[in-house]
């Protein structure tokens, strides 16, 4: 029977996509910063392990709990939202740490014993942010391009040992706490500085206003097609308002 580690498995696209791999008779290894009961199914194919992905020795815990696995999730990431010029450097960094650094850690983790055994998956979960143009998501969007950029190189470099690396680019879902997070704990005037505030209004009511989103089930569809393509395909829009943006790429 083969295992999933999914990681960001607490909320929204991460405990969707271990819901359905399970349904689909997998075994799921769903971890997250702070596990909690209730979460996920009663169900001997679940297991719940502890794992942040911007600590080393979290990481390597978990791992080593797991055990072998065939196909590494990479889907815990931290929104952002607001302009740049009110981001304070420190919240970039912390940005990057979990959305690019951690998907980087956490791969490089699972490597050894994907490439020994000839065989394995990696999926990056990133965003629909990386096929167009959107306004107040600077940070977030170059920590999902760098994720999109590594991704195609890794794809590369695994391709001779039968190792498999995708993204999947998920649209804008109004079903999850994204912006809640985003802004979370940061006064409006940091996140939007006054000079700023029509323009953002302007870009906040397009974005509300689009008639195309994405649902969790979009996502969790999406990264079990990902999983398991194997016609060499690395990118896969996820939700109709991401489809559609790829289309007109």
């Amino acid at each position: 029977m083969n295992t999933v580690l999914i990681t960001g498995t607490s909320s929204g696209y991460g405990q969707q996509t271990a819901r359905h791999f399970h349904a689909q008779g997998w075994n799921v290894i769903a971890t997250m910063r702070t596990p909690r009961p209730g979460l996920l199914p009663e169900s001997d194919r679940f297991r719940v392990v502890a794992l942040d992905v911007t600590r080393p020795e979290s990481i390597a815990a978990a791992i080593e709990a797991a055990g072998p696995i065939d196909v590494l999730v990479n889907n815990a990431g931290v929104p952002s939202i607001g302009v740049f010029e009110g981001t304070s450097m420190d919240r970039v960094r912390e940005v990057f740490e979990t959305n690019t650094f951690g998907v980087m850690a956490t791969t490089q983790a699972v490597l050894p014993q994907f490439r020994e055994r000839g065989s394995g998956v990696v999926v990056n979960v990133t965003s629909s942010v990386v096929l167009g143009h959107m306004p107040l998501s600077a940070v977030y969007k170059a920590s999902k391009m760098a994720v999109e950029g590594f991704t195609a190189s890794l794809a590369l470099e695994l391709e001779p040992f039968g190792v498999r690396a995708k993204t999947v680019e998920p649209g804008a879902c109004l079903t999850t706490n994204f912006a809640a997070r985003a802004t979370k704990g940061t006064a409006p005037d940091e996140l939007v500085p006054e000079p700023y505030r029509a323009f953002a209004k302007k870009a906040m009511d397009d974005f509300t206003g689009q008639d195309l989103f994405t649902q969790e089930s979009d996502v969790a569809e999406t990264v079990w097609r990902a999983a398991h393509d194997t016609t060499g395909q690395l990118r896969f829009p996820a939700g109709p308002d991401a489809v559609r943006l790829a289309q007109a790429k």
